[in-house]
């Protein structure tokens, strides 16, 4: 296929529908002629909370996270007892013009850096932190919430500065001061500064709606939540000019759910924490429904909310709440009402099945009931049973379990674009450590080598053919060329033997074909690598230790791994690779790679 061929396929893949959302949005702004260019507000003055005399939650546990320091991407500690500079990379003292309207302002600026590091303290996740400790008794955190939002307002002039750019970060505060009324109690008597605060960010959302929907993710079903919320809030006081942005809301809550969650509960993103944001989402404007009384979302909502909650459960490991880090991973972790690590999805799956489910994902009494507690929500007596090994089909992703070990294989069902180039990448999980690994994604706006690094294929358990990535990268987040799945072999087994697979055939003509078998005591993964390639390499990313590669057996003293090949020229290296669990953060790995000269069988059995 040409070049024009790999684009004009992907560009039809994407949807002619969305790209001229996208398109349309794009050029309004550059001829200065987009409604949202014409927006003006004044910003309210404080107080936006106030003292009322309200009961604690019973159980609820304040987060000690935004005293003395705060998380940046849940990892990254900066001090926080004072309000920080709003508009400053705290990573590199860089700073964007606040006075500058967002419009003029580059989506990548190599000179002051990541943009999402400056928008990171502007999700207010602080907000929530203090409000927790003000509902519970101390008064001064609530001073304190107070004064860094009016430090916020004074800072951040309406529609200028970084922090005004993205429609979804526009969301995610609106969501954020939501969730803090609902911990303090203030919904149905919300000050005129919240309300006017909360308005003026739905009035820059709702114009730039369309461009959100044309991306086909969460920007969509963010914005959507915020409108429903924030625009039936308006109404609940008496603003009229909130029912649109309501209507508006819960009609794209409803669409995005149809569209972008498959039957088998599977998100557009193919990322775990991305499913996450969707859901957190999805579960704020549920609690919010209900606690305003507003009528039901549509019985298809839910249907996709129940699929897309046990599709989360399969990817839970319950014992530390972690998950495969495979898709795109940017460090977001919205609705933060516990202080667990970042990687901790329980919180998220416990509230979500609540509410969606009617049933508990954790059956065990742990910090990952702080949502339902601080939201007075009871813990249900049913619990979700043990998943068993299924397969995602929707979605591109087999999922075999046995007693101690569960393992993930991806293959390409791609109705949407793909993040990375992952295809028959396998994770593997064995008594809760990440064994077989993905390398996660770092940056959005890093240097060149790591955006290919970290986004192709090198970075994960699967073949790579002479060198190149299994798509053609297009631009910074779009891959061209999808490939489409073959021999797709779906979770099959009896007692505690599972076994799946699936192939495909890249654009040059390249294939490769991978079977697993997992029992209770290791994983065999057959490749078959054939087609229009010279050499492939097998990559098996794995977790630090002390490895020691003889012969074609690589051991750690707890696992090891064993090699053969029928191919002519093969060779085995231990290399040291690279990992980002938390984004912004790199972390070496040893690397086992399997150079085979094409056509060849590969075996790889993992002990346990």
């Amino acid at each position: 296929m040409t070049a024009i061929g790999v684009q004009l396929s992907t560009y039809r893949a994407l949807g002619f529908a969305n790209l001229a959302r996208v398109a349309a949005y794009r050029l309004a702004l550059r001829a200065g002629v987009h409604p949202v260019q014409r927006l003006t507000a004044k910003a309210p003055r404080g107080p936006f909370f106030v003292a009322r005399p309200s009961p604690p939650p019973a159980g609820g546990v304040a987060r000690d996270e935004w005293r003395d320091e705060g998380n940046w991407f849940g990892i990254h500690a900066f001090p926080a007892t004072l309000p920080p500079d709003w508009h400053a990379n705290p990573f590199s003292g860089a700073r964007f013009d606040n006075l500058r309207n967002w419009f003029e302002i580059a989506d990548f600026d190599s000179g002051a850096g990541d943009i999402k590091t400056v928008w990171e303290a502007s999700r207010f996740d602080w907000l929530l932190a203090m409000a927790q400790r003000a509902a519970l008794g101390d008064a001064a955190e609530l001073d304190r919430l107070n004064f860094w939002l009016d430090d916020w307002q004074s800072h951040n002039p309406p529609y200028r500065g970084a922090n005004w750019k993205c429609g979804q970060e526009a969301s995610i505060r609106v969501m954020h001061l939501a969730l803090t009324a609902l911990l303090l109690d203030q919904v149905g008597d919300a000050t005129p500064a919240l309300l006017a605060l909360v308005k003026l960010h739905l009035e820059r959302i709702a114009p730039t709606i369309g461009y959100a929907i044309g991306q086909q993710n969460n920007h969509g079903t963010s914005e959507a939540a915020a409108l429903f919320i924030g625009g039936s809030w308006l109404v609940f006081a008496g603003d009229r000019d909130g029912a649109t942005w309501a209507r508006t809301g819960r009609k794209w809550l409803e669409e995005r759910a149809r569209t972008l969650i498959a039957a088998d509960g599977s998100f557009s993103q193919y990322s775990l924490v991305y499913h996450r944001v969707m859901l957190d989402s999805y579960s704020l404007a549920e609690t919010w429904r209900r606690r305003l009384g507003l009528p039901e979302f549509s019985s298809k909502l839910r249907a996709r909310m129940q699929a897309a909650v046990r599709w989360m459960q399969q990817m839970v490991e319950p014992r530390s709440g972690d998950g495969p880090n495979f898709g795109a991973n940017d460090g977001a972790r919205l609705m933060a009402l516990t202080d667990g690590d970042y990687r901790d999805f329980r919180p998220s799956l416990q509230w979500a099945s609540t509410l969606f489910l009617g049933a508990r994902a954790i059956a065990e009494p742990g910090a990952w009931d702080q949502p339902l507690h601080w939201l007075g929500m009871p813990r249900p007596e049913p619990v979700l049973s043990r998943p068993l090994g299924t397969s995602f089909d929707d979605g591109g992703l087999h999922v075999l379990r046995t007693d101690d070990a569960t393992a993930y294989l991806r293959y390409p069902r791609f109705a949407f674009r793909p993040g990375q180039s992952d295809i028959l990448h396998l994770d593997l999980w064995v008594r809760g450590e990440n064994v077989l690994r993905d390398g996660g994604s770092y940056s959005y706006n890093g240097v060149d080598e790591d955006l290919d690094y970290f986004g192709g294929t090198a970075s994960h358990n699967t073949a790579q053919f002479d060198g190149r990535d299994q798509m053609p990268r297009l631009g910074r987040f779009l891959f061209g060329a999808w490939p489409k799945a073959a021999d797709v072999v779906p979770v099959s087994g009896k007692g505690n033997v599972a076994h799946a697979g699936a192939a495909y055939r890249d654009h040059l003509g390249a294939r490769h074909r991978r079977t697993v078998e997992l029992d209770n005591e290791s994983l065999l993964c057959r490749d078959e690598i054939d087609g229009r390639a010279a050499t492939a390499v097998i990559r098996w990313r794995l977790p630090p230790g002390d490895w020691r590669l003889e012969g074609n057996r690589l051991d750690d003293g707890r696992y090891r791994l064993t090699v053969e090949s029928d191919a002519a020229a093969t060779e085995l290296r231990l290399v040291e690779g690279t990992e980002s669990r938390y984004y912004l953060q790199k972390t070496p790995v040893p690397v086992l790679e399997i150079h085979v000269a094409v056509p060849a069988i590969v075996e790889t059995r993992v002990s346990f």
